[in-house]
Order: structure tokens, then C-alpha cells, then sequence
């Protein structure tokens, strides 16, 4: 049974170059999963509806929004179980955890709120997604993220702005709550990383298949 390894942090921390870089430095067979599975589900495509104001005001309800991005994970558990068990590890652009930070950040809530409560339950207990084995949150300043997500949204076609990731006020709270999820190591162990300088990713790949 493989390792189900996630990446998270904020909007243009940098998610895929290091899983990019990660998975060319584990000495495994990696397999990898983005969410929100944005083509592939149609939930994730709700998802992104919501996010660019195409779902009237159902985009600024909090709990319907976290729970399409539950049910896309849920929809992807057997793919996830198939992954596990023919790979040694599974890398995971985002998470339960996203949706925790998220939904706690809309609320004002902090790490140890009622919504990060509400998602566990809801995910792990009642939806049975697999529990990740280990974290890495790359943690990089709202500034940075931001400037980071602008552009790529200049640069990539189909990647314009979304309501979460232009709102700087809503991105500092989501930092605040992922820094509280990995202080608790919320269901699994978390590692912080460096976001602004070049991780040792030989060191990470090490770290993260103990």
C-alpha cells in the first residue's frame, strides 16, 4: 500500500512546481491527483462555476461550496484505493485540508473552529475519503501568492482570477488557518516548507516515505 502524500498552501504558492520537483526526486512510483478535479468531475466543475460567479449566490455559501468539494474527493476514492495500491506513493495537489482552511477562513474561523469540525466529519468519518499520511504545507506571503497567481493568470489561458484568489483580505485568513492545521498536525503530520527558496527535495522525498 502506497503513501498518500498532500501539498497545500495558498493560491500561487507554488503547488505544482513542487510536485513537479518532488516527484522527480522520490526514487518511487508516484502517482498524482489534483483537486478540485476541475474536467473530470462534474462536481469540480460546480466548483469552479461557483468560484467565478456563475452560480448566483450559491458561490458565497460556504457549506454547499465545501460540500462540492467533498463530493468530488468522495467521487475519486476508488481511484485513490487503485492509486495506493499499485504506486508507492500518491501526491496530492490539495486536499481535505484546502477545504478546511478555506471554508474556516470564510467563516472567520480559526484551526480549531466548528467548520474545520464540520469537514472532518463530513470527509473522513462520513464520506470515507482515505486519510493522508503526511502534509506539506509551502508557505509563502500573501504578497508573494498573489503576485504569483496574477501571473499565471496572465500567462495561462483559462486561468483568469477567481473570487477566492483575488480577495487578499480572505487569502491572509486561509494562511493564518493552514499555519493552526499544521501546528495541530490536523489528521496527519505536517511539514512546512519554504516557499520563497529552493526546497532540498531530495531531503522532502526522504522525509515523506519514512
Amino acid at each position: 500500500m502506497g503513501r498518500l502524500i498532500v501539498i497545500e498552501g495558498l493560491d500561487g504558492a507554488g503547488k505544482r512546481t513542487m510536485a513537479d520537483a518532488l516527484t522527480a526526486a522520490l526514487d518511487a512510483r508516484v502517482a498524482r491527483l489534483a483537486f478540485p478535479r476541475y474536467g473530470d468531475s462534474i462536481h469540480a466543475d460546480l466548483v469552479r462555476e461557483g468560484l467565478h460567479g456563475r452560480l448566483g449566490g450559491f458561490g458565497h455559501e460556504v457549506y454547499g461550496m465545501a460540500m462540492l468539494y467533498a463530493l468530488d474527493r468522495h467521487a475519486a476514492v476508488p481511484a485513490l484505493a487503485a492509486a495506493l495500491a499499485s504506486n508507492d506513493v500518491v501526491l496530492l495537489d490539495r486536499y481535505v485540508a484546502s477545504n478546511a482552511a478555506f471554508g474556516a477562513a470564510r467563516l472567520h474561523q480559526d484551526a480549531r473552529g466548528e467548520f474545520v469540525d464540520w469537514v472532518r466529519a463530513l470527509e473522513i468519518d462520513r464520506l470515507g475519503v482515505p486519510v493522508p499520511d503526511a502534509h506539506l504545507l509551502l508557505r509563502v506571503p500573501v504578497e508573494v501568492a498573489a503576485s504569483r497567481s496574477t501571473h499565471r493568470s496572465r500567462t495561462e489561458s483559462g486561468r483568469a482570477l477567481d473570487t477566492w484568489e483575488s480577495d487578499a483580505p480572505l487569502q491572509s485568513r486561509v494562511a493564518a488557518v493552514y499555519d493552526g492545521l499544521a501546528k495541530d498536525d490536523w489528521l496527519a503530520p505536517w511539514h512546512v516548507v519554504d516557499g520563497t527558496s529552493t526546497p532540498d527535495y531530495k531531503a522532502l522525498a526522504s522525509l515523506v516515505t519514512q
